[in-house]
């Protein structure tokens, strides 16, 4: 049975007239993820969460549609990685402009990014195209930053960490090497003193700074941890795209 809040599953013969309210772009990236995780792992991430919350929030009267997920990412710093698919993020925003340009001219005007990759930064490129969409309502949102991740996992990371191998355990578990076979994702710090306390930034290079590709251990990782981020993730995700929904782009402030 298909479900009416993913536009792949969608029939013509509803949407002639049906009409939603909000957008939602799952974007992901396709790149190596330790030993033990897939390529896609920030694709399956930004699908499967994007697409739960949806259901949360159509189930609570939300006319929410989620587009097909894009599996490329800006992977610059990892150019020296083995099948590490990058788009320079001119080429982003190129892609973006084009489905920003159906959206608003079929009527359809609030898209909200559901990212999934650290590499992607579409803040540059949203406050553009605002400019050239005014009557578009456009948002990002990074789904991996909603939450303290402290209260669910016992080790930090950025990448095929425990967090990352949690969810996909919980989501394509036969995807997941044992985790005897997983790196231990330590990561390499910048010698230079601001890098390292984050208030200025270089991009990190990323074979140089992780013989695993990885930054976080992942060992402590369990599918039950996964399923309860995720649970929490997306009833937060399906409040934000119900808020966003409803809101008047201006009557935004109190």
């Amino acid at each position: 049975m298909s479900r009416p809040y993913i536009l792949a599953e969608s029939h013509w013969k509803d949407l002639q007239t049906f009409r939603f309210d909000l957008a939602v772009l799952p974007w992901g990236a396709t790149e190596a993820h330790n030993y033990h995780l897939p390529y896609a792992t920030d694709n399956y991430e930004s699908e499967y969460l994007a697409a739960e919350a949806a259901r949360k929030a159509w189930e609570n009267g939300t006319k929410v549609t989620v587009l097909p997920t894009i599996p490329f990412g800006v992977n610059t710093g990892q150019k020296d990685i083995y099948l590490d698919i990058n788009l320079n993020p001119s080429v982003q925003m190129a892609i973006l402009d084009n489905i920003i340009e159906v959206l608003n001219r079929q009527g359809l005007k609030k898209l909200l990014i559901v990212n999934s990759h650290g590499g992607n930064d579409f803040k540059t490129a949203l406050r553009e195209l605002g400019l050239k969409y005014p009557e578009m309502f456009l948002a990002t949102s990074n789904w991996f930053r909603s939450l303290d991740k402290s209260k669910y996992f016992d080790q930090d990371g950025d990448h095929a960490d425990e967090m990352e191998t949690s969810l996909i355990m919980h989501l394509k578990p036969e995807l997941v090497l044992p985790l005897d076979e997983a790196g231990e994702g330590q990561e390499k710090k910048n010698k230079i003193k601001g890098f390292r306390e984050g208030w200025a930034w270089t991009e990190r290079n990323w074979p140089l700074i992780s013989e695993d590709t990885g930054v976080g251990n992942p060992k402590a990782a369990s599918a039950e941890k996964g399923a309860r981020f995720f649970q929490d993730v997306t009833d937060k995700l399906a409040q934000l795209y119900t808020e966003i929904a409803d809101a008047d782009p201006k009557n935004l402030y109190e």
